[in-house]
């Protein structure tokens, strides 16, 4: 592998990464510009302390559930001697294609009485068990189950030898998992709002829709960050400690199904019950308001047919932008080490703390001030989804282009093809699968955004998310149900294009890389 990146290639990257950072950065001089008094003032409030205790009780209690049960959830659908396996895999992911917003109006229309603290864990830990979930039973899968048999001949019970030999394998892709649904809750909007929580991302929309001044929604904003931020280095500091014990220098082995004896029937009343609470109830209670809708004649179809076409449409504008920033970062990132490919890639994924209301209020803050003919533009609300999504492009170029031997390229430019040729007839035709999972990956993401779209969106543009919202704001639990079958419907079409492309065939050339990257896209979702 080469250390030395083109220059060309190298600048097309910086310069992508220094757009993603563009909303941080005006966050930054917003708040530098309004003077450290201004932002002591906000900092020294009871308000705002208030506001980030319930933050990270929130956060720590979602991010605990998810991990207490994603867990054992994993090794009942990856190691346990269990009818139906591969379902019960599926069913346990299925919450990922549910917007916690929707979820928290299901719950919420089936019990009016459920809100604060009680009921926006709830919702956001049934959400967010998924992203503990999927990559924890990957790890399980792939783990090397030698290590627990070799615990067991030297005396180990079954609890002790998985204790000290099995989970410290898996125990990397769990602390992924949880530092995900943690950032998860602190970026949530519309689950705090509609639990009426007071949560950091409700007070920053709060105090941006109710003051001129919005200098306080800026320090809160960044108060936002730096504490996802801490969440980040934590599992980073978790991930550096951690061992992956192997038997042996070659392929680790798959362990036979455990059977579970007696714990069988309460393993699937535990996993049937999770199902339950986490697709069951959501789906109960939207039918059950979709009925009361069709029946009141309150359906909309004008609307929501205008709402379903613009959600598409900007949607698929963000994924564009996301695809287009992250190809020149994903080669760099893929072929390339050193310092300066490091430090681009790590501007790259910045977005991946910043929430949607925060990148939202930066935009307004950077449009009002340096390009106002866009506020309030379709083409800032692209922008905007291209910007917090593209950490999730980025992962599937990075990926296929890795996995595509550079051997093929070197042949095909001692054939005499010069560097446009070779990328344009060998390298793109290996990765476009990938690149084309990113950006749809990207673009179901954008389709559930909430506050970005609430910000940002130009008037009387409404997409089915702000029509939720806008629904469930006044309690019209049966107005707001059209609206919420649609996005799910929606949704499903690019999920399950991602999921076809996952259980495809693979090319190989031979070793034991694929091509394209189909291989991590497995997680899905999970992908940050």
């Amino acid at each position: 592998m080469n250390r030395r990146p083109p220059r060309w290639l190298l600048l097309l990257a910086v310069a992508s990464a220094a757009i993603a950072l563009i909303p941080f950065g005006y966050l930054l001089l917003r708040i530098s510009d309004a003077g450290w008094d201004v932002v002591w003032s906000v900092l020294s409030r009871p308000r705002t302390w208030e506001v980030a205790l319930n933050s990270l009780s929130l956060t720590v209690a979602v991010a605990a559930s998810c991990l207490l049960i994603g867990i054992p959830s994993a090794w009942l659908v990856s190691r346990a001697r269990l009818p139906l396996r591969g379902v019960w895999l599926v069913l346990l992911a299925l919450p990922l294609a549910v917007p916690s917003y929707v979820a928290a109006y299901a719950w919420l229309a089936l019990f009016p009485g459920m809100s604060g603290f009680g009921g926006a864990w709830l919702v956001l830990t049934l959400v967010s068990t998924p992203y503990v979930v999927l990559p924890v039973a990957a790890a399980f899968r792939a783990s090397d189950a030698g290590a627990e048999e070799v615990a067991r001949s030297l005396g180990a019970s079954p609890w002790r030898a998985f204790r000290r030999a099995g989970l410290p394998q898996v125990l990397p892709a769990a602390a992924a998992g949880t530092l995900l649904a943690a950032i998860y809750t602190l970026s949530d909007f519309g689950t705090v709002a509609i639990m009426r929580y007071d949560a950091f991302t409700r007070a920053i929309y709060a105090s941006y829709r109710a003051s001129f001044d919005r200098t306080s929604a800026a320090v809160l904003a960044l108060l936002l960050v730096v504490l996802a931020l801490v969440f980040v280095l934590g599992e980073q500091a978790s991930r550096g400690s951690a061992q992956r014990w192997r038997t042996g220098s070659g392929t680790a082995r798959q362990g036979s199904p455990v059977p579970l004896g007696g714990w069988r029937w309460p393993a699937l009343i535990g996993l049937g019950g999770l199902t339950f609470v986490a697709l069951g109830v959501p789906t109960y209670s939207l039918l059950r308001m979709l009925i009361t809708s069709a029946s009141a004649n309150t359906v909309d179809v004008g609307s929501l047919t205008s709402a379903a076409a613009a959600t598409i449409s900007v949607s698929a504008i963000g994924a564009v932008i996301a695809v287009l920033l992250a190809l020149p970062v994903g080669i760099l990132a893929a072929r390339y080490r050193g310092a300066a490919v490091r430090a681009t890639e790590t501007g790259a994924f910045v977005s991946h703390v910043l929430p949607g209301v925060v990148v939202g209020l930066s935009l307004v803050f950077f449009t009002l001030s340096v390009v106002p003919a866009v506020y309030q533009t379709v083409v800032v609300v692209g922008f905007a989804y291209g910007v917090l999504f593209l950490p999730k492009a980025l992962g599937s170029v990075r990926t296929a282009m890795a996995a595509v031997p550079p051997v093929l390229e070197q042949q095909s430019r001692s054939l005499g093809r010069g560097p446009a040729a070779t990328f344009v007839r060998v390298t793109v035709p290996l990765i476009w699968t990938g690149v084309l999972a990113g950006g749809v990956l990207a673009m179901l993401t954008a389709m559930k955004e909430l506050p970005a779209t609430l910000m940002l969106r130009p008037t009387g543009m409404e997409t089915l998310a702000t029509q939720i919202w806008r629904h469930t704001e006044v309690a019209d639990y049966a107005g707001a149900a059209p609206y919420a079958a649609a996005l799910l419907v929606l949704a499903s079409i690019p999920a399950f294009w991602l999921s076809r492309v996952v259980s495809g065939p693979r090319l190989t050339d031979g070793a034991s890389d694929s091509i394209p990257a189909e291989r991590d896209l497995a997680e899905l979702e999970v992908r940050v």
